[in-house]
């Protein structure tokens, strides 16, 4: 049996949630589920945006799966310090084009692997004479481990590439430190190509030449600018999953936020979830079952008859997630 903390958080966290729980039901797995509370309407009514209590029910569970949460002003980031707490240093961002939704060119499939933990996300700012100060932590391990990581995963995948990301020429020291590092681990992958590029040329590439990446490993923010680039290069953030990952844990996100401009209209593109739990899967080793989700999301996308508005169609949260289900348990794949 799995166990699956479900964190639903705010928003449309809470739809998209109840669209991965209908599928985890319908799946021939055996799953226990413990729910764990995070965010802004969790801080109006405990006074903590991350309760002691979820972080404790995620360190006890097989993989964590998150919803998405607003942003409570003058209080930390619930998924950063949980990411933190549960050492799941690799945020992995798939990016893919899929055929009937608008993108900015064919064929597009790579991923992103950001560093979790350091750099301007180390979350270490101070007020020091009439300044702001702050701190862009970055380490030879942690470049290092995700360095690595990206790696394994160009093997995973069966990619021939993978690009280390940075701004050295102006960040000397820091980003130094990670292109260093990068080059370090590459020597260990002989038969993978290893290349690197400034993050605002990359930004650019992305655009112009996005068939030319397979993975892309970088640092903490500019990950996190970049994967959300990367979504909107293929059809917005409904189709865009995450999942972070460490030695001990998995945590797995849809990558767009709580979106309270939608929340409660039934709306809410339940790919990304559904797409993410097909991530989750494939940490827990049922590559099978990812398999299949990840086509049935393909087909349905593809096919056009059962799109949320974003996508282009009229259909709500729980008849695109209905398809995608019914596609999974009568497809021939």
């Amino acid at each position: 049996m799995y166990r699956i903390a479900i964190i639903p958080g705010d928003g449309i966290g809470k739809e998209v949630m109840e669209s991965g729980e209908y599928l985890l039901d319908k799946l021939d797995l055996n799953f226990s589920f413990e729910y764990g509370e995070a965010g802004f309407e969790c801080y109006n009514k405990n006074g903590v945006t991350l309760p002691e209590e979820t972080i404790k029910i995620a360190k006890k569970s097989d993989a964590t799966l998150f919803g998405a949460s607003t942003s409570t002003p003058g209080q930390p980031s619930p998924i950063i310090n949980l990411r933190k707490e549960l050492d799941v240093y690799a945020n992995l961002r798939p990016i893919k084009s899929y055929r009937g939704v608008r993108s900015i060119s064919d064929n597009i499939d790579f991923l992103i692997v950001r560093e979790n933990t350091e750099g301007l996300y180390s979350q270490i700012e101070y007020e020091q004479d009439n300044k702001v100060i702050a701190q862009r932590v970055i380490t030879r391990r942690a470049s290092e481990k995700i360095a690595k990581v990206a790696f394994e995963q160009c093997i995973a995948k069966q990619k021939q590439k993978v690009t280390c990301v940075h701004k050295s020429n102006v960040l000397k020291k820091t980003d130094g430190v990670f292109k260093e590092s990068f080059y370090k681990i590459a020597e260990n992958y002989p038969n993978i190509e290893s290349n690197d590029f400034y993050v605002d040329a990359t930004a650019m590439y992305l655009i112009t030449q996005p068939q030319n990446f397979d993975v892309i490993v970088t640092s903490n923010l500019f990950g996190d600018i970049l994967s959300d680039e990367g979504a909107g290069l293929v059809g917005g953030l409904g189709l865009a999953p995450s999942g972070n990952i460490g030695d001990d844990h998995g945590l797995f996100e849809p990558v767009h936020g709580s979106a309270p401009d939608i929340a409660g209209k039934g709306i809410a593109n339940p790919c990304s979830m559904i797409l993410t739990i097909a991530m989750m899967l494939d940490y827990l080793k049922e590559y099978e079952i990812s398999n299949k989700i990840n086509k049935a999301v393909e087909n349905v996308v593809s096919a056009g008859k059962t799109l949320t508005p974003d996508l282009g169609g009229n259909s709500t949260t729980s008849e695109l997630t209905k398809s995608i289900v019914d596609e999974i348990l009568e497809g021939d794949y």
